[in-house]
């Protein structure tokens, strides 16, 4: 039996609205503000520019804790895929990037299988960052499910 650490963070989620509506959350700074990080953590500042190349600033206050993420987009497909780098400052090494791909898929009735592959984290942050993500897609899907359709 191996004990060896996953190489990845991978959650999948169902979000009841169209790949198209939640491609354009992963873009929207005002939207990722909403849902982003984990709660009780909250994005409270948001910069990105939606350009491959085009840089992405996330600070996170969760509770006396304050921090960022920075990255870089590296593939924009909409609404199939979007993919991102990914360096926080509470790292023990903040320059390390790590990679963070988004995959849409439509299903029925205007619901998306929406996966989040996060590579290339640092040696025991794995876990953390999939318990993390799997907060941020539910809290996705119930921003989505808030909303009316079409909005």
């Amino acid at each position: 039996m191996s004990t060896a650490e996953p190489v990845a963070a991978v959650v999948q989620r169902v979000v009841p609205a169209p790949p198209e509506l939640v491609y354009q959350e992963w873009l929207d700074a005002e939207a990722l503000k909403d849902w982003m990080c984990p709660f009780p953590a909250r994005a409270n500042k948001v910069e990105l520019d939606a350009s491959v190349g085009g840089r992405l600033r996330i600070d996170i206050d969760d509770g006396d804790e304050h921090y960022f993420v920075v990255g870089r987009y590296i593939d924009l497909d909409p609404p199939n895929r979007l993919s991102f780098t990914w360096s926080c400052s509470s790292w023990p090494d903040p320059t390390v990037e790590s990679v963070v791909t988004v995959t849409l898929e439509p299903v029925r009735d205007d619901q998306t299988l929406m996966t989040i592959e996060h590579t290339l984290l640092p040696e025991g942050l794995v876990e953390r960052h999939r318990d993390g993500w799997l907060r941020t897609a539910e809290q996705l899907a119930e921003n989505m499910q808030r909303r009316p359709s079409g909005a």
